[in-house]
């Protein structure tokens, strides 16, 4: 029975193939030993990937909540750029302070938007604009288009980010109220007393011409 199936493939494999029953073995045992190895290859590369991703990822840190700071000024804002690692990322847009931490590759250092960080940057969003003279929060003698390009900025941070502050508003003082306050605390010069130097001379003169007449009287008594 073995040797009439043994006959019957070797009689299919000349029909089909064309080949001798030793040619057909041998090439599909090496076609077998090429398969083995090209998945043996991609196997170790793919296990490789998956084992350097599992090696980083305990060594992304998770991020920190967000902390509210209230008010603070631009020069205390300055310090939330992204230089120190351990304070989170901030960003001011028309006076309200932004947590931007989650997006640390586009404002972090070395990111594309990273001079816009610690900042209140509303005019230099307005007008899309990468000078350092646009770095503010002035935006005043903007354009109706910029002052909306400005609002949709807004927008999108206000439903991207959380909020932790606002920048103190600080009202300057000019020198006119200075000189008006030392004007009315110092004296007017015609305030201050004179001294009397010519009554004093002349009572003098008086008491100088009543001892003469006294002399000149007890001279006529003599």
């Amino acid at each position: 029975m073995a040797l009439q199936l043994w006959e019957t493939l070797k009689e299919a494999i000349v029909a089909y193939t064309g080949l001798s029953p030793p040619t057909f073995f041998t090439l599909l045992a090496l076609f077998l030993a090429i398969y083995y190895v090209v998945s043996g290859l991609f196997g170790s590369s793919a296990n490789n990937t998956h084992g350097a991703t599992r090696d980083f990822e305990p060594q992304m840190q998770p991020l920190k909540p967000p902390v509210q700071l209230g008010e603070v000024t631009e020069e205390e804002l300055k310090a939330y750029d992204g230089t120190d690692p351990e304070k989170p990322l901030l960003m001011a847009i028309k006076g309200e302070i932004y947590d931007v931490s989650q997006s640390r590759m586009f404002y972090g250092p070395g990111g594309p938007y990273a001079l816009f960080a610690g900042k209140d940057a509303s005019r230099a969003l307005a007008k899309m604009s990468f000078e350092e003279k646009d770095l503010t929060g002035d935006i005043s003698g903007l354009g109706p288009f910029e002052l909306e390009a400005l609002q949709d900025w807004e927008y999108k941070f206000m439903s991207k980010y959380v909020k932790v502050g606002t920048i103190k508003k600080e009202v300057p003082v000019t020198k006119g109220e200075f000189k008006g306050e030392s004007s009315e605390s110092s004296p007017q010069d015609g305030d201050a007393p004179k001294p009397t130097i010519e009554e004093g001379g002349s009572s003098e003169n008086v008491a100088v011409k009543s001892e003469e007449n006294h002399s000149h009287v007890d001279a006529d008594k003599e």
